[in-house]
């Protein structure tokens, strides 16, 4: 995907509708927060305890969580209905797609608002319920740890398992490139989330995966995954 690029005049003004803050008590008239702290359930839920402290009580509070329960988050504050799930996908600057989660108390409004403000920012929403990995993990996740697998079975390289795919199967990155890109430690969270959920052996990070995250190697973001990256 082409990145488009800001002029000089665009990102300043982009830049002045910005607000930075370390106290959640400025956001007390925000219509909508979205939540992108880390993939720990206590953490988002004591988060949206005092965030509904805080805001008005009309106030939409979503997760970006990729695969935490959004209904077991909302179950911390005593105004479920107005909790839903927004996952943005990364780097979220680039990739469109927005799963709008519906947890089991989730109101019609505040779907439908997360859905529109998904919309106004230019990306191309979709409605889902809360279930373990909601849509694009649930079905990614099993099949790039199938395709780690396969390179310990088939005995490939990474650089030849990702042309296999892309040359092969019309995947636009491959899928070594594409973990190095996510990180191997959140793929392997998440992993081990949906298998807790569902004790489907696919959903289980290869041993592989495990090996790497626990070396410290992590894509891009740590210099080294399946690939080096001088740039990191």
């Amino acid at each position: 995907m082409d990145k488009e690029q800001l002029g000089a005049g665009e990102r300043e003004s982009a830049l002045a509708r910005l607000s930075l803050t370390v106290d959640l008590g400025e956001l007390g008239g925000c219509d909508l927060i979205i939540e992108a702290v880390v993939e720990d359930l206590d953490a988002k839920q004591a988060l949206f305890v005092e965030l509904e402290k805080l805001v008005d009580p009309e106030s939409i509070l979503a997760t970006n969580t990729s695969a935490l329960s959004v209904t077991e988050i909302a179950a911390a504050v005593s105004t479920p209905e107005r909790v839903v799930g927004m996952h943005f996908f990364n780097p979220a600057p680039l990739m469109p797609l927005v799963e709008i989660v519906r947890a089991e108390l989730s109101s019609d409004d505040a779907v439908a608002t997360a859905y529109a403000v998904g919309e106004s920012l230019g990306k191309r929403p979709i409605r889902c319920h809360d279930t373990p990995g909601f849509v694009v993990n649930r079905i990614l996740i099993p099949l790039l740890n199938d395709c780690v697998r396969v390179l310990d079975e088939a005995r490939i390289s990474a650089e030849d398992l990702d042309t296999a795919m892309t040359a092969g199967a019309g995947w636009p990155m491959g899928p070594c490139t594409l973990i190095d890109l996510v990180g191997i430690d959140v793929h392997v969270h998440a992993s081990e989330a949906l298998y807790a959920k569902l004790r489907e052996p696919r959903m289980a990070s290869p041993p592989r995966l495990v090996a790497m995250k626990n070396a410290g190697l992590l894509g891009r973001k740590s210099g080294r995954g399946f690939y080096s990256y001088e740039n990191a």
